[in-house]
């Protein structure tokens, strides 16, 4: 498989803690409460465009797929709205790319660069679940269903989707799942006021491949594996937003909508 380069980026990689799990505080500290135990290490890194070969990478194989698929909400400002139209449309969208039996979308995160009140682009390499908060999730929204379903093959897709695009700046970068190794996954704790969540953040290996879609529109998506409970498949999209070499200096900031959907196979 191969593809051209086409730009050059910072990622910002997780320092091992020692003697510690790494976490990170998803609240206002108290004073002299620490945010986090985490640093970070930037690496400047050569990333590839995806649209050459978008027709040879797939879920099962890459953690990730680039589709087109054009919404027909238009306005992404109404979570109502979002829910209504939008969750449906994921569901099926990810029902027919992955050929599984159930999908449910459960939530969703609009971020926005342009709004200091809004969620901001993460610019940290992450997976949103592990082997822990995976499994976790099902059981948290499934109920009494969720042990019966954990017996067969359980997934959880992000559709992630530009909002007012192109993109000129923070695009989404994703490393290719054969290129990541389970060494690299460092599992996270994010702690709420009640409660703890988990997360991958990964460790910087030469090895990986970073892929993105340069411009990328709001008619294009992509498809991102958080979890697979099918460990002979890729189980996993490490990504992050990135500082983009080639975004121009007036570049708009992202907006962009991350939506994530848990997926059944019987």
């Amino acid at each position: 498989m191969s593809a051209a380069l086409h730009t050059e980026g910072d990622f910002n990689y997780i320092v091992p803690t020692l003697g510690e799990k790494p976490f990170r505080l998803n609240y206002d500290p108290a004073p002299g409460e620490r945010v986090t135990n985490v640093s970070h290490e930037t690496r400047h890194l050569s990333v590839r465009d995806v649209r050459p070969i978008a027709a040879e990478m797939g879920l099962d194989s890459d953690g990730f797929a680039l589709l087109t698929r054009p919404s027909r909400l238009t306005r992404f400002n109404d979570d109502t709205a979002i829910e209504a139209q939008y969750y449906p449309e994921c569901a099926e969208l990810v029902q027919a790319a992955t050929g599984a039996d159930r999908v449910i979308t459960f939530d969703h995160i609009v971020r926005n660069g342009a709004d200091d009140k809004a969620q901001q682009p993460i610019q940290r390499v992450h997976n949103d679940y592990t082997e822990v908060s995976g499994p976790k999730r099902v059981r948290d929204l499934m109920g009494e269903e969720a042990e019966a379903l954990l017996r067969k093959r359980v997934a959880i897709v992000n559709v992630w989707r530009p909002i007012g695009g192109p993109i000129e700046s923070m695009p989404l970068g994703v490393i290719g799942a054969s290129t990541i190794f389970e060494d690299d996954f460092i599992a996270t704790d994010l702690v709420y006021p009640d409660r703890r969540g988990e997360t991958y953040n990964i460790r910087f290996n030469q090895r990986h491949s970073w892929y993105y879609t340069p411009g990328m529109t709001d008619d294009e998506v992509y498809l991102l594996k958080c979890f697979d409970s099918d460990r002979s498949v890729a189980r996993w999209a490490a990504h992050t937003g990135f500082v983009d070499a080639n975004s121009p200096a007036n570049a708009k900031p992202r907006h962009s909508i991350e939506t994530r959907t848990m997926v059944f196979f019987d």
